[in-house]
């Protein structure tokens, strides 16, 4: 049966006729409304109050440390860095110049996580992963340059977190300037190895680097070999695989399974394994999805140029344009250090020409 609804006059009481319903809300409907409203009020509060919350704790969880401060200005010049315009419609310009950043992995026991992961020595952490990578102007194409850790270097000395000064020393190996001096000392060490300035520093432990993969997804490369690794833990046949943060973090610790067992073998998988998490980061768009930029923020020490959510969201942002086809991923030259096989010096004049080129 078809039912209409009764349309009143303008002759019909507030109360409407005898054929008409009232529809307003009576005292327990009244109540009612104020209930479900003020319900929904106290969510959308204790929402933005959890975001707020969350926002401030992973801002929070970011180690800055000031490398600025520590080195002065003994150091090669800084790049001058370009505002462009935000793709985004903002009125705050974006850096487009060029930048080099130096990302250190540490193989830190600091953590029941990193002990869980293959950490170093309890106590003490060295570098286990070294890579410049440099930004072209206009943030549309980079550079990675890998150093292997067994360069023999000459470290300078440091300004230590307690004050004091670490020693200069000569044919060390180059992921010691991490253990004796920590951020400071790795950037100084890079500085006087390359004669380019590190305008950025980014670090992340074992359980930080399984985390940042995981937060992005997982990563998908391809091996070219079967890996049955016992010190890493990571079995795979040759192909193609989708790792998670665990998967990959093994992956980027092999070594000995893989060619002859070197670290330039190991270089080349953690090599792949960049360009899988750069493909990873443009498929999230993650200058747009801020929920990813959160998680993979809350892995990370930095300088305090970029210790802050903000500050790794603008540079995200920045680098809108860049794709993983456009990432060149190489190896500091090197040759075998003449008194040591299982050690590496830099191969001059082709390792002064790859940085060089960077500045």
């Amino acid at each position: 049966m078809l039912v209409t609804g009764h349309q009143g006059t303008s002759g019909d009481s507030a109360g409407g006729d005898a054929g008409g319903a009232d529809i307003r809300p009576g005292r327990r409907g009244r109540r009612t409304l104020r209930v479900v409203g003020g319900v929904l009020a106290g969510l959308l509060v204790l929402g933005a109050g959890a975001a707020a919350w969350a926002y401030l704790r992973l801002d929070g969880n970011i180690r800055g440390v000031d490398i600025d401060q520590a080195l002065g200005d003994d150091r090669p010049a800084r790049s001058t860095a370009t505002p462009a315009p935000s793709p985004y419609g903002d009125a705050s310009p974006l850096p487009a110049g060029p930048l080099n950043l130096l990302v250190l992995g540490s193989d830190s026991r600091s953590g029941a996580e990193n002990r869980k992961l293959g950490g170093g020595p309890e106590g003490g952490a060295r570098s286990d992963t070294a890579m410049v990578v440099h930004l072209d102007a206009g943030r549309t194409s980079a550079t990675v340059v890998s150093i292997p850790r067994d360069t023999l270097v000459d470290r300078p000395s440091c300004p230590a977190e307690d004050g004091d000064i670490t020693r200069p020393a000569s044919g060390v190996m180059f992921n010691t300037a991490y253990e004796v001096g920590g951020p400071v000392c790795a950037v100084k060490t890079v500085e006087a190895l390359t004669g380019v300035r590190m305008d950025h520093y980014v670090e992340i432990d074992f359980a930080g680097f399984a985390r940042l993969v995981d937060a992005l997804g997982g990563a998908t490369v391809t091996t070219r070999e079967d890996i049955d690794d016992d010190r890493s833990h990571l079995t795979l046949d040759a192909g193609t695989h989708h790792l998670d943060g665990e998967q990959a973090l093994a992956l980027a610790r092999t070594r000995y399974d893989v060619g002859d067992g070197s670290d330039l073998n190991r270089i080349t998988l953690q090599q792949d394994l960049v360009r899988a998490l750069v493909r990873q980061i443009t498929a999230l768009d993650l200058p747009a999805n801020p929920a990813a930029l959160f998680r993979a923020a809350d892995a990370l020490t930095t300088d305090t140029g970029l210790d802050s959510l903000g500050e790794l969201a603008s540079l995200a942002r920045s680098l809108e344009g860049l794709t993983a086809d456009r990432v060149t991923t190489v190896t500091m030259p090197v040759l075998p250090a003449p008194l040591d096989p299982n050690r590496v010096v830099p191969d001059e004049p082709e390792a002064g020409r790859l940085w060089a080129s960077l500045t």
